[in-house]
Parts: structure tokens; sequence; C-alpha cells
């Protein structure tokens, strides 16, 4: 009997390899082109589905390969339209994606990693062991997933995607980068990149390699306090990689690519929320082109951050639009289900260990 866990995920091929494989088992190589759409453009995770290949050929595929695709495990329906999903992956981990509905757009917010390194203090995945870095596969899996829950809830194709969950893109990534190229691929979903965001806490080295790269999709950094002694109190990683080591990297990143950049800030009560916050705030800004995200947070039971009131997210607002930054104030969405990052993943491995 053959050993599954040896067998190749042919989705970690290459055409060409694909191709080459194939010619070792006797079969014509433009075969190749064919099961490469299937799997990519048509996202099909089951050879036996794959219509245009004669049936001796499926049967050795099912022999020579597998397809470990990613499986919605749970859902949870906000009365805001919000589907937070947990994701059983084919080693029995757990991550997480989010349907975010908004008049204008659908957007789906994808995890990286199992768990993250990081320890953001207000973070439920901060609180998590990082198990494993997400395969490109893994990453793409779950747009597809959240894609078809978009279509078949609410009859909307999916139009935005924001890698802001579970994990540090940045620190996976070669396998960010492919399932970027291809979910953004005309032979893969053919989205465009200007639509896909990544969030990074803040790895300025890496920054600059986005840069180096070229990178056509947004940046956004999670920055939450503009003084690095608050922020390393929040953001350890922010203690190697502080404020002035991001702006230069920032500065570096858009002098390269030309994209603003996104800074996302959560006003947290008694912390961050006070005028001269937001002057700190403005002075960061001023490093380049850029917008605010000012964002309502998400409380979670392992932390005692709490937001900070509704008056003073409006004067920190305002001052930021008078000093002429764009800043958008982003309304929590999903309070009434687990939507804040790891929350539903932590209580999957509670249930388990109970």
């Amino acid at each position: 009997m053959t050993d599954k866990s040896k067998i190749i995920d042919i989705r970690s091929l290459s055409i060409d390899q694909i191709k080459e494989k194939l010619t070792e088992m006797g079969e014509q190589g433009f075969r190749a082109k064919q099961i490469y759409e299937w799997i990519w453009a048509k996202s099909c995770v089951d050879f036996d589905l794959m219509s245009n290949l004669s049936k001796p050929l499926r049967e050795k595929l099912k022999e020579n390969f597998v397809i470990r695709a990613v499986k919605v495990k749970q859902s949870q329906v906000s009365s805001d339209r919000t589907i937070k999903s947990s994701f059983t992956l084919y080693d029995g981990n757990v991550i997480e994606g989010v349907l975010i509905p908004a008049p204008e757009r659908m957007t789906a917010c994808v995890s990286s990693q199992v768990g993250c390194s990081l320890t953001c203090k207000f973070c439920a995945t901060g609180y998590m062991d990082r198990k494993r870095n997400l395969n490109a596969d893994e990453i793409y899996d779950q747009v597809v997933l959240i894609a078809k829950q978009a279509e078949e809830k609410y009859q909307q194709p999916l139009t935005n995607i924001v890698y802001m969950g579970m994990g540090e893109p940045l620190l996976n990534y070669a396998n960010m980068m492919k399932s970027v190229e291809r979910i953004t691929s005309p032979d893969g979903l053919n989205m465009a990149a200007k639509r896909i965001t990544v969030s990074t806490a803040g790895i300025a080295k890496m920054i600059k390699k986005l840069g180096d790269d070229e990178v056509r999709f947004n940046l956004a950094l999670s920055l939450h306090a503009a003084n690095d002694k608050k922020r390393n109190e929040i953001m350890p990683i922010n203690e190697q990689n502080t404020l002035e080591a991001l702006a230069d990297a920032l500065k570096y990143f858009y002098a390269k690519t030309k994209s603003p950049i996104t800074f996302e800030y959560i006003v947290f009560d008694n912390f961050n929320d006070e005028l001269e916050d937001a002057k700190e705030l403005a002075r960061f800004c001023k490093n380049v082109p850029c917008k605010v995200n000012i964002i309502e947070y998400n409380p979670i039971s392992l932390a005692s951050f709490v937001n900070a009131d509704a008056d003073k997210i409006e004067v920190f607002a305002n001052y930021l639009k008078n000093q002429g930054i764009i800043t958008n104030v982003r309304r929590s969405r999903g309070k009434d289900i687990d939507a804040a990052c790891g929350q539903l993943a932590i209580k999957d491995k509670e249930a388990q260990e109970a």
C-alpha cells in the first residue's frame, strides 16, 4: 500500500515539472497544461473531476500525486454578514479566514501561518505558538473557499484580499509571494494585484525586499503606536525593528514601487488614545505617502485591552484629517462571533485539549 504522506502534492510543482513527471510516466507532455489549468484556474482538488483527461491518466495521477486541499471545518455568520471560518489543513492543523462584506466590496482575509511567533499583546494569534508556515496552495485555497462563500451566500464575487489573518506574511515570504502569483496570474485566479493588501507587523529588511521585488500589491503596516517605548510594550518585534528602521524601509519601498502605505492603528483606551499620540502618528506619516486606517478593536479574553471612547477616537481621527492625512475609521466586524484573529482557532485548540 502506498504511503500517501510520501507522495508529492501536484500543486507544489511548476508546469514544467508536471510535464517532466508526465513524460516519465509515459504520458504526453501537453497534458501538463490541462492539469495546470484544472488545479489553478479551475481550483479543482479532485483528479476524478478532470474530465478532459482519460480515465487511465486520472488513475495514474491518483497513484503518483495528491492534492492536499484545505477544508472548511466550521463557519460562523455575524449579524453584520461577516463570515468567520476555521479551516483544516492536511496535517490536522487549523487556521482561519474571514469574509468581510461591504457595500462596494467583498474582502477575503486570509492567514499565512499556523499560529504566530510575534507575540503582539493585543492579538489572540500572538498567544499561540507558530507551528509552521502555510504553503502557497494553502493560502490560495482560503481565497477560493471564501470566494465560494461570497458567491453562495451573497451572490457577489470576491473583490479584495487582505493578508491580515493568522501569522506574519513577511516571515513566510516565499510562499506568500508564490500565492500572490497564483492568485493574480492569468492561468490562476486572474485577480488584479492592486486588489491585494499584505499586512505586516513591521520587519524592516523584508519590507525592503518587497521593494527590491517591485511588488504590485499594497502594503499595510500594523503600527498601533508611533513611539518606540509604547510600541515595544505591545509589539516586541519593534525592539529589533524600531520606528526609525521601519521609516527607512518604507521610504525604500515607496521609492521602488511608488505604492502608498496604509498604516493600521488601533486606538486603545488609556494607552495610545491621547492627542500627543495622534501628533506622533502624524509625524510618522510624513515619512511616506500614506493613509491611516483607525481600527476598532475586537477584544479577546487573553488580553485586557479595550477600545478608546468613541469621542476620543473622533478627536484622534479629526486631528489626523486636519493635518491633511487621509484617515478612515474602520468599525469592528463580527462582534457577535469569534471574529478577532485567532479566536476560533484558540477555541478549537481548547476543545481538543478539554
